[in-house]
């Protein structure tokens, strides 16, 4: 469920390229969530990390999540 929630997540990612030639990563459906590197693919990957370290810290503190194309982790968190 984890891994579906992070692959649909990413699928809304958007990437820029700033003004200073960097990569500009943000996923719009969960605000805060972004991440800037050298190279996109560096950018994917930190992308990714800021997610996951995103997800952790809401269920740790009790956060709703956004539901992500009906994948729902709050269900999940409630009977954990």
């Amino acid at each position: 469920m984890l891994s579906t929630y992070i692959l649909r997540a990413l699928e809304h990612a958007r990437y820029e390229i700033t003004e200073d030639g960097r990569y500009f990563g943000s996923i719009p459906v969960i605000p805060g969530v972004w991440s800037e590197a050298a190279s996109l693919e560096s950018c994917r990957e930190e992308l990714r990390e800021v997610l996951e370290e995103w997800i952790v810290l809401s269920l740790k503190r009790g956060d709703q999540l956004p539901v992500i194309d009906a994948c729902d982790l709050n269900r999940v968190a409630q009977h954990a």
